[in-house]
């Protein structure tokens, strides 16, 4: 792996996208590129094996959720849960996408990794203690069996299933009033028609991620932003 040349696809796509990290963060995040690259050349991570492909469809993918997880932090502690910890969940996370990534940019919130997977998850055991990271949870579970000791202000995931899936599976983790957070390919119209009964659409956002290989193109992604309606109706 070219780490220089990684570096500089991973600041220009950055300054593209309107973010702003220290050298500190940029520094882990391509630390943990690295190591995703090396395990992913015996776990199968992942189907992208160049890691400068994988700046655009890894680590800048699930960076574009950055401005709007600030805003969220933002509300949450104009709010009176002040001396509260924000806690999200990325369930079916894999290789730790996007969850990894935003517990490196956010250290004060906390990230807790779901996956059934044990080979995934062992990676990111090693992962998180190479990085030194300690606001990181990490959980070899199915999502409708993992019980966990508190509620998430966010569920997010990259790579679920459909929307009513991640509703239906994973209602029991999220908080009174918190959202799910579902990145999408294409605009999921049909998803949003069969999920309408189980949660409401906050918002719908498309996301900017250039694809820092092919200058005149973006990966088309959207956030799907929902909350259950067993918390609006409570």
């Amino acid at each position: 792996m070219n780490k220089n040349q990684c570096e500089k696809l991973l600041s220009d796509g950055l300054d593209k996208m309107g973010i702003k990290l220290n050298k500190k963060i940029v520094g882990l995040l391509l630390d943990y590129l690295e190591n995703f690259y090396k395990w992913n050349q015996a776990y199968n991570l992942s189907a992208i094996r160049q890691p400068e492909q994988m700046v655009s469809r890894h680590l800048l993918d699930s960076l574009a959720l950055v401005p709007f997880l600030e805003l969220f932090i933002d509300n949450f502690f104009r709010s009176k849960r002040s001396e509260e910890k924000i806690n999200l969940i990325d369930i079916g996370t894999g290789g730790g996408l996007p969850g990894l990534p935003l517990a490196i940019v956010f250290p004060d919130i906390n990230v807790t990794l779901l996956d059934s997977n044990g080979k995934k998850t062992r990676f990111l055991f090693q992962t998180a203690h190479k990085l030194g990271l300690e606001n990181i949870e990490i959980e070899n579970n199915r999502v409708e069996k993992f019980s966990p000791s508190h509620e998430f202000a966010i569920v997010t995931s990259r790579a679920f299933a459909g929307l009513k899936d991640m509703v239906k599976g994973a209602e029991h983790l999220v908080a009174d009033k918190g959202e799910f957070w579902a990145m999408k390919g294409i605009y999921p119209d049909l998803e949003l028609l069969d999920c309408a009964s189980q949660a409401e659409l906050i918002s719908a956002e498309k996301l900017s991620v250039p694809d820092m290989l092919d200058n005149t193109s973006e990966v088309e992604r959207y956030l799907i932003r929902l909350r259950s309606k067993r918390s609006t109706d409570e």
